[in-house]
């Protein structure tokens, strides 16, 4: 709303004039009260009422309906010193909200029309209530819809009252043909420190338990720090033993996990060809850091103990990063791609990520996608230790020594593992009637430029990775009602997240998890086990509670993180976030949606 003034450059200055002297156009507020509260009406029209009186009409300046004022001829008013156009002052009417039928998406504006300067307030309906700001923090910014239909009760400009309120119904969402596809998610996989298996995965968060071990081997005993998230079982021993010879730990991780989620999925064991897909519109895509360090090592080591004849023809290929993907591809004949993606500890979120856009825009239909990593060996554990990024904690006392968030932390605990989700495009799933966990809705990138192993301790660049995830999933801030936190259990990487969060997030008590303390840091496959753990919290409504914190959580987090037990997720919203960021500055947040 807005109306153009004959003499904008006109300072405003209020003075007392008589009723005689006004003219059409003139700014005038009624008494020295109006005035000081900014209680003003353009002059439409005047009229002589009687020798004594003169009738004025009178208009908002911001637009209304008119009122008639008589008037002595010596009533003193209140002049603004301003001409207006009386014409681009519209008339308006307040909506009667007390017969609408309030819907999502619809927006609500209230304007203070007497006041010149006043901004127009809107709330927009989400989630059956009213928001300021969808994406910003004012948590407690809300009305409900007996709030706002009480807007419309009160008397309009013209009859009393200082307001004009109009309801703005959702505009009417048209799908555009040939625009991007959603993307659902339709199995599960995962190798951790707390199993083989998803169902080990979800009962041992649930249960509170962590899966992080004494190093025991010879090559460890001289290390400052002998604990890891490592997996209990020898992967090599679940697969056939000449396919286990010719891949790497991470590789092994890997299949185990893409199988499982191959099968949860519906799909036949065995891969493309056996449950009728073509598999050129099937992809993979895996995060990794290194993938094995340890076959490089060994090879070196063979080739000083045994020189050349003793370094194995398989030593390049199982060394690579992509080897997980590519074996991964190698046992579901997997032919549409095989990609991997390298961006440190965000590896694994981000290679989801590349996935969704690879169904959104009709490259493939179906991929597999997430991390694998297997990196406990001694000079990636002393490497570390050097770097004081460890922490020195024992398993002495029973508890978790990595403490996501809590008062003392003093570093996290490197880990080993496999997550993997089966992405599919939504037409494509109903298709063949699949269950769906929830949408793969959207994701977010952004790099810290800052230091190659510190975070930002501003935050600046998480927060830009969270809210570019919320908007890449067509979502707003107040949709969030959950997060799992990369939350590496370092100081600076806590607070620097946890920042980033309270930027982003302001008031509103967002339940944050961290599954750091259950399993240690994964490293390029931290991504993709806690996107299959966000994903389950989704579908079974609970967020799991972060171990080995308790109740001493750091007073400078400022976050409503999940200690004790597991708490039912709430309601209010549908997007749930999970966090990665690795060295270097690497940030990538993954958004995901409830269904149902």
């Amino acid at each position: 709303m807005s109306n153009s003034s004959d003499s904008s450059q006109v300072p405003f200055a209020p003075h007392p004039v008589t009723a005689a002297e006004v003219i059409p156009g003139d700014l005038i507020a009624l008494t020295p009260d109006d005035a000081e509260r900014a209680c003003w009406y353009v002059v439409t029209h005047t009229l002589p009422e009687t020798p004594e009186t003169i009738r004025v009409s009178l208009r908002p300046p911001l637009g209304g309906t008119d009122r008639d004022e008589v008037l002595g001829r010596d009533r003193r008013v209140i002049s603004g010193c301003r001409r207006l156009d009386v014409g681009s002052v519209p008339r308006l009417v307040s909506d009667d909200l007390g017969a609408v039928e309030f819907r999502e998406g619809d927006r609500v504006s209230s304007l203070r029309v007497v006041d010149p300067g006043a901004d127009e307030v809107s709330y927009v309906r989400r989630w059956g209530v009213w928001h300021r700001d969808l994406d910003g923090g004012a948590g407690d910014d809300v009305l409900a819809d007996a709030e706002v239909r009480g807007w419309g009760a009160a008397p309009v400009a013209g009859g009393g009252g200082e307001f004009v309120v109009r309801h703005h119904p959702r505009p009417e969402q048209v799908a555009a043909a040939g625009g991007p596809r959603r993307v659902v998610v339709t199995g599960l996989g995962a190798v951790t420190p707390l199993g083989v298996g998803v169902d080990e995965l979800w009962r041992g968060l649930l249960d509170g338990r962590h899966g992080i071990r004494e190093l025991d081997g010879e090559e460890f005993a001289e290390l400052p720090v002998r604990v890891a998230g490592t997996v209990p079982v020898d992967p090599a021993e679940l697969l056939p033993r000449q396919a286990a010879r010719r891949m790497n730990r991470a590789a092994q991780f890997a299949v185990l996990a893409a199988r499982e989620a191959w099968g949860d999925a519906g799909f036949v064991a065995g891969g493309t060809r056996e449950s009728g897909l073509d598999p050129e519109r099937v992809g993979v895509s895996l995060g990794a850091i290194l993938g094995d360090a340890s076959v490089l090592v060994g090879g070196d080591r063979k080739l000083r103990d045994k020189g050349p004849r003793g370094v194995s023809p398989l030593t390049t290929p199982m060394t690579v990063p992509s080897q997980a993907a590519s074996q991964v591809s190698l046992d579901l004949h997997i032919t549409g791609e095989a990609r991997t993606v390298t961006a440190a500890c965000a590896s694994g979120t981000e290679a989801i990520g590349a996935a969704i856009d690879r169904i959104r825009y009709g490259r493939v239909d179906i991929a597999l996608a997430g991390g694998a990593e297997a990196v406990v060996t001694p000079a990636i554990m002393a490497s570390f230790a050097a770097m004081r990024a460890l922490s020195t904690r024992g398993l002495a006392d029973g508890s978790s020594p990595s403490r996501p968030f809590g008062r003392d932390r003093d570093g996290f605990v490197n880990g080993e593992g496999a997550g993997v989700l089966v992405l599919e495009a939504e037409e494509h799933a109903h298709a063949r009637g699949a269950r769906i966990y929830c949408e793969a809705a959207g994701w977010g990138l952004s790099a810290d430029a800052h230091h190659m192993a510190a975070p930002d301790p501003s935050g600046a660049g998480v927060a830009l990775a969270v809210r570019r995830a919320v908007r890449d999933a067509g979502g707003h801030v107040v949709d969030v009602v959950h997060v799992n936190a990369h939350a590496t259990a370092t100081v600076e990487g806590d607070l620097a997240e946890a920042g980033a969060l309270r930027a982003v997030f302001g008031r509103r008590n967002v339940p944050v998890t961290a599954v750091k303390g259950h399993l240690g840091h994964l490293q390029g496959a931290a991504g993709g086990v806690e996107a299959v753990v966000t994903v389950l919290s989704l579908h079974h409504g609970v967020v799991p509670a972060t171990v080995g914190v308790a109740s001493e959580l750091d007073d400078s987090i400022g976050l409503d993180v999940v200690t004790g037990t597991a708490r039912e997720l709430p309601g209010g919203g549908d997007l749930a976030l999970s966090n990665s960021f690795g060295f270097g500055g690497h940030n990538a947040v993954l958004a995901l949606r409830r269904v149902g």
